[in-house]
């Protein structure tokens, strides 16, 4: 048969509530059950925290508490301000006093005025006290641990005041250290108000040189910048200055304009001319301004007359008549008169193209000038504006910040008035003593609750599996029966008794808790499969000492009580030990059935004290077990008896220390694997499980063996022992050989 699968689908849940709440109630029953089973913890952090409270409450120190108060305000009053400041967090400047209350530097400084680390009421020793120093670290440390550890500084709900304890052993120590603390606090108030003041006149004498230096040098700047301006002749108003720049630029530009239309046209007439036939100048000069074209028509109208009066007389007298040459001479004097008076004419258009050009070119000059100037001038203008901001505002700020400099002695003066002292320190009159019952109280809580952690702690640590939920949880295999510790001693069994009866529990108590957990386990084997009820049943256990020799035996003898033949194996042949639990012999048995010196008829050996069974002992031990266990008579001995008995029970050795117990396994019907409480580990329970579900082996479940049935996993587990089982097995149970010692005697 192959391995049963443990894993079962679980049905849905329907109670939603209910589910939701179970883990919480599961988790509580278990911390109860651990402080339970804890319990001589819990019981002992009791009993050691009820004397510890007892020895503290008697020997608590006799100290006296001396209180002081003070009131410490915000600041002086605000009518005596210079300025106005905002509302101040009452509460954050109370925490901060209070923090320097309890500063190192200011405790140092108690501790030095009043010699603290010398003083033996305050170190609590009896004098003489060794001199030391609190230049010393350690001393240091140590002197201001204990000052601050007795020093309590309170702030008073609602109010301005705080309040100042100290405990010692000392009445007048107590009380000195307050008044000191306080004297001191005052005076540190006043010197960091002085040194507060001091530091931010210097640093606003700095600032102020600084500042004075850099308006003095704008000042320069801004009247260097004046004398440029006024150098120019220009107004330093920029309003102003802007408009006669802007008036001066409009009429040169409408003068360069109106050059640059006069040069156009003196230079297009000019060129006019120059380019003219000669007879057509006449028209061209009475349109030229400044020239007088008279004297040219004239000459031309001379000129022509003379023609006339040449031709006239050249045709009357001849060429060389005195009065033609004469004629001759003067129209020659009249061409020459034409063509000077045309050049002086030309020249003179050119002349006024000239003038016209250079007019123009001037007046452009002058233009381009005016507004080269006009943005230097604008440029000088904005420069003069943020120079004389920048004056402004240093200066401003100068005369700002030497009113400041000058209130802020007259303001740290006023404002260093804020502490007042309300109560001084004075001697107590009597010790303060803690009530015993708040001692014992608080010690025994405090101890509870430790004992709690180490209970639960423990618990932690406790790698054993104790409860049936753990090994079902590690091994998914269901629990078979759970086998109580068997308590019994000498003086309760009857003298006489054979060995079986001393060794087997089922037989000398068939009605105890022991017994019927027996019963029930064979219960559980043999309805785990109904239709085929398992025959051969392994007993085996991941490490030895867990009991496993202990449940076959009982076991076997359990269901030998019915009309069935059983047959008990002792398959452990390293460390056998089932003929001693019976009082047989060991000298046959098993090894000798396999190596074939006898038979299987021949190796059983019979027990009296139970008829029905029959007990095949190790025999010698072989030098290979395993091999021995392992071969084909091993498989034919567990054939044969299976036809002989009804059931044959193996006990095997333990699987983790060497493979019999598997190789039997394979050869089963089933196996029940055996945990000893509170002794088997997770790891090796685990290991154990896996190695036999992974080698094929049909496990059934498990048992745990040696429960505390008085431990609070299992509290009233057994409740039902009471109920009777009287003559339950008792028609299986009387023999022959025994008639009157069986009276009586059923489960």
């Amino acid at each position: 048969m192959g391995p049963q699968n443990p894993q079962q689908p679980l049905p849905p849940t329907t109670d939603y509530r209910a589910a939701a709440s179970a883990p919480t109630d599961a988790s509580l029953s278990e911390a109860i059950l651990v402080l339970r089973k804890r319990r001589w913890v819990l019981l002992i952090a009791i009993a050691v925290g009820l004397a510890y409270g007892m020895y503290r409450s008697v020997s608590q120190p006799r100290l006296y508490i001396a209180t002081g108060r003070i009131e410490v305000r915000s600041g002086s009053s605000n009518e005596y301000r210079l300025t106005t400041v905002g509302a101040t967090d009452t509460s954050s400047h109370l925490n901060t006093q209070s923090t320097i209350l309890t500063s190192e530097t200011l405790l140092l400084t108690v501790a030095r005025e009043l010699n603290l680390n010398n003083e033996p009421a305050f170190l609590g020793v009896r004098p003489p006290v060794p001199v030391t120093s609190l230049d010393t670290p350690m001393i240091r440390q140590a002197t201001l641990g204990r000052l601050k550890a007795n020093l309590t500084v309170s702030i008073v709900a609602r109010t301005n005041l705080i309040t100042i304890n100290y405990r010692s052993l000392d009445a007048h120590l107590s009380a000195n250290i307050i008044n000191t603390l306080i004297k001191d606090y005052i005076q540190r108030s006043y010197q960091t108000r002085f040194n507060s003041a001091q530091h931010a006149s210097q640093w606003l004498t700095g600032q102020l040189d600084d500042l004075k230096q850099q308006v003095e040098t704008s000042q320069e700047q801004l009247l260097e910048l004046q004398r440029r301006l006024g150098s120019v002749g220009v107004s330093i108003d920029p309003t102003h200055s802007q408009s006669e720049i802007t008036s001066l630029i409009d009429s040169l530009t409408k003068a360069a304009g109106d050059a640059r239309i006069n040069r156009i046209i003196a230079e297009s007439r000019y060129r006019a001319l120059a380019q003219a036939d000669p007879a057509s100048m006449e028209g061209l000069i009475d349109a030229t301004p400044s020239i007088q074209p008279g004297g040219l028509n004239s000459l031309r109208g001379e000129l022509a007359n003379a023609r006339a009066h040449y031709a006239e007389l050249t045709s009357q007298l001849g060429p060389n008549h005195p009065q033609v040459k004469a004629a001759k001479a003067q129209m020659d004097e009249l061409a020459t008169e034409i063509n000077t008076e045309q050049g002086r004419l030309l020249n003179q258009a050119k002349q006024t193209y000239l003038a016209a050009k250079a007019t123009e070119e001037q007046t452009q000059a002058a233009l381009e000038a005016q507004k080269a100037d006009a943005y230097k001038l604008r440029d000088e203008l904005v420069e003069y504006t943020l120079r004389q901001r920048e004056f402004e505002s240093g200066r401003q700020l100068y005369d700002s910040l030497l009113q400041r400099l000058r209130a802020a002695g007259i303001q740290a003066g006023l404002e260093s008035l804020e502490i007042d002292v309300v109560d001084q320190a004075l001697i107590p009159a009597a010790p303060t003593l803690q009530s015993a019952t708040t001692i014992i109280v608080v010690t025994l809580l405090f101890s509870l609750f430790g004992g709690i952690v180490i209970a639960f702690l423990l618990e932690s640590l406790d790698t054993g599996l104790r409860t049936i939920a753990e090994v079902e949880g590690i091994t998914e295999l269901p629990a078979l029966a759970i086998i109580p510790k068997s308590r019994r001693t000498v003086s309760e069994l009857p003298a006489g008794m054979s060995v079986t009866q001393l060794n087997m529990g089922v037989l000398t108590m068939p009605k105890s808790q022991f017994a019927e957990a027996f019963r029930s386990l064979r219960t559980s084997i043999l309805l785990s499969d109904t239709a085929h009820p398992p025959r051969t049943i392994l007993f085996t256990s991941a490490t030895p000492s867990e009991g496993k020799t202990t449940c076959s035996t009982n076991l076997s003898c359990i269901l030998a009580q019915r009309e069935t033949r059983v047959l008990l194996i002792d398959a452990d042949l390293r460390r056998p030990s089932v003929h001693h639990r019976f009082g047989l012999n060991g000298k046959v048995g098993l090894s000798t059935v396999l190596s074939g010196a006898t038979s299987l008829e021949e190796a059983v050996q019979q027990v009296a004290d139970v008829p029905n069974l029959d007990i095949l002992a190790s025999g010698p031990v072989p030098p290979f077990p395993t091999e021995m266990l392992s071969s084909e008579g091993m498989q034919h001995l567990i054939e044969n008896a299976k036809t002989k008995y009804t059931h044959v029970v193996i006990d095997s050795p333990p699987i983790l220390s060497v493979t019999d117990g598997v190789i039997l396994g394979r050869q089963t019907d089933t196996a029940v694997l055996v945990i000893r409480h509170g002794k088997s580990s997770k790891q090796v329970v685990r290991r154990a499980r896996d190695l036999l579900v992974r080698s094929g082996i049909r496990v059934t479940g498990f048992v745990l063996n040696a429960v505390d049935i008085n431990s609070p996993e299992y509290y009233g587990y057994y409740g039902y022992s009471g109920y009777s089982y009287a003559n339950l097995d008792s028609d299986t149970w009387e023999t022959a050989a025994t008639p009157k010692k069986r009276q009586g005697e059923g489960e």
